[in-house]
This record gives structure tokens, sequence and C-alpha cells, in this order.
């Protein structure tokens, strides 16, 4: 059972790193790495990168600030400080095993304010449904300013809706459906004659709390606002990027907000950080503006990876600060019961 756990383990962790390494090295690997040190070292402009760093910040505060919000109306008085650094930590814990960072803050929460799992983990998936309509919404109203551009993206990738439904007839939808129904109601019955139905029907029953909570937020403006700013946040810390380089500087926001919603949708692919999916991506939809390959690879590579150790590096601060807080707490109550 041990070794069964353990080769789960070591699958989550690997497949999605030999995933993005395999893209990463089709993408790279006629590339000449020597060229990066010159292109960071003289032809960057480091000043827009560090105006983007804030901006990073930013998002990740808002969302550790909305988190916060959607949790008072089940009862749970989680601190500011612990949301944010248990949303700074979990995207760090991300690259380690892509989406281990959503259990790993309600984890964090738990562990130093005391708050339920399930329904932290309830909020969390409220937070992915509300951020998944909005990045819809901006994805349509991004394709119809875009449309020639991402009609020759697909044509350039092969992709087409009508190549993905035609291969499923009326006969095949019927059959997806029924068999996803009779899934359900085969996995209901088992799991209610398992021992532990009953644990896993209540922890069921606080991440549905969790779900509903949002109607329950006593401020829905400020809601909508942490919402906008935490995109908007990421936005303008992707967008800055391209005042870093001479060949994008004059793309334009147009091009930048194509990009931006390209590379989110990449980053579901299960890699760290989106690692090989997102390079991809927006470097695809740069060479479609006018960047030469060259060019697009030196963006999405540089971009990416200071990103990523800006993300390391929260990761880091929030997995120090919270261990000197509980450290600080554990003082205070070793004082009080001397006292």
């Amino acid at each position: 059972m041990n070794i069964t756990k353990l080769l789960n383990s070591s699958l989550k962790i690997a497949l999605p790193l030999v995933l993005g390494g395999m893209i990463l090295y089709w993408m790279y690997r006629d590339f000449d790495f020597r060229r990066i040190w010159n292109v960071v070292t003289h032809d960057m402009d480091w000043t827009w990168m560090l105006l983007s760093f804030p901006f990073g910040i930013l998002a990740q505060l808002f969302r550790g600030l909305r988190w916060r919000q959607t949790l008072e109306p089940m009862g749970e008085r989680a601190r500011t400080s612990t949301c944010v650094h248990a949303v700074m930590l979990s995207y760090a814990a991300s690259l380690v095993i892509p989406r281990v960072g959503e259990f790993a803050r309600c984890g964090v929460l738990k562990r130093y304010d005391g708050v339920s799992f399930p329904k932290a983990l309830g909020t969390v998936v409220t937070e992915r449904a509300i951020d998944t309509l909005l990045m819809l919404g901006i994805t349509v109203l991004t394709l119809l300013m875009q449309m020639g551009v991402f009609s020759t993206f697909f044509k350039q990738t092969g992709t087409s809706m009508d190549t993905i439904t035609g291969r499923f007839s009326g006969t095949g939808y019927v059959v997806t459906v029924i068999c996803g129904a009779a899934a359900v109601i085969l996995l209901h019955f088992v799991m209610k004659r398992l021992a532990i139905y009953n644990k896993v029907k209540a922890t069921l029953g606080g991440i549905w709390q969790g779900v509903t909570s949002l109607r329950n937020v006593r401020n829905v403006p400020l809601f909508v606002f942490f919402t906008l700013a935490i995109w908007g946040s990421y936005f303008i810390h992707y967008y800055l990027t391209f005042f870093c380089f001479g060949f994008t500087e004059g793309l334009g926001a147009g091009c930048a907000l194509t990009t931006f919603i390209v590379g989110s949708i990449a980053v579901i692919v299960p890699t760290p950080n989106g690692a090989g999916p997102w390079h991809f991506a927006v470097k695809t939809m740069l060479i479609l503006y006018g960047v030469a390959s060259d060019s697009a690879l030196f963006f999405v590579l540089i971009v990416h990876t200071i990103q990523t150790m800006l993300v390391i590096l929260l990761g880091m601060y929030s997995w120090v600060a919270l261990g000197f807080t509980r450290r600080m707490a554990e003082r205070r109550q070793t004082s009080s019961e001397v006292q």
C-alpha cells in the first residue's frame, strides 16, 4: 500500500514535469541559449520589469483579501495576513505539483487560524468559478476585437471546433451522456457502501457551504472590485514586460491582452506554472503579430522565468512569515500560562 501511494505521489510530480519539459525541449531544441545572456544584459530594459513586480504582488494580495471576504459568511474568521500568505505559498507549491496549491492554502488556514478545511476548499471552488466566468467574458470580447489574429492562430495550429465536434455523431453524444450518468450513479452507490461515506458526505457538505457562500457576501461591490483588481493586476504585471524589449514595446495593449488570454488558457494544462504550454501559446501569438520567431522565444523564456522566480520568492517569504507568526503565538501562549 505504501509503495502504491509512493508511486502515485511520484507520478503526480513527475508527469507534469515531463510534459512541460518535453514541450520546452521541442521549442528550444535548436535554440542558442548563449544569446539569452546578451539580451538580458544589453538589450532588455529592466526598469519596466521591476515596475511590473508590484502588480504581481498586488494580484496575490487582492486574492487573499477576496478569499477572506468569502469565508466570513460561514463564520470563519481568518486573519488577513494568513489568507495572503496562504495564497502566496499556494502558488509556490503549485510549481512543484500543479494544482496542489489549492489544497495547500486551505491547509494553511486550517493550521494557523483553525478554519474548516472543507469550507475553505468550497470557497476556492467558488473563486475559480467566478474567475472562469470573468475570463470567459474577457476572452469573448478579445476574440471579437482580434478575430483576424485568432483565425490565423486556429489555422496554423490546426485547431477548429468543426474538427473536434465532427468526431461525434448524435448517437455518440447520447452514449457519452448515458455513460456519464451511469458513472455518477455507480459512484454514489459505491461511496454509500464504504465505511467512510458519512465522513465524505460531511466533507462534501462543507465544500457546498463554501460554494454557496458567495450569495451571503456582505459587500458585493468590494468583492467585484477585488475580482477585477486581481485580473487587472495580473494583466498589468504581464503588459509592462512588453516595454522591456524593442520587438514588443510597439505592439500595443490589444496584442498584450490577446497573448495574455491565450497564455491564461494554456496554463490549464497541468505543468509547473504553465511551463511549456504557456511558452508555446504566447510565442505562437507573438509571431502572428509580426514578432520574429527567435525574438518571441526570447520574450517567453525571459518573462516566464523571471515571473516564476517572483512567485518562488513570495512563497519563501510567506513560509518564513507564517513560521515567525506561529512562534510568536506560541510565545504569547506560554507567557499567559506562566502568568
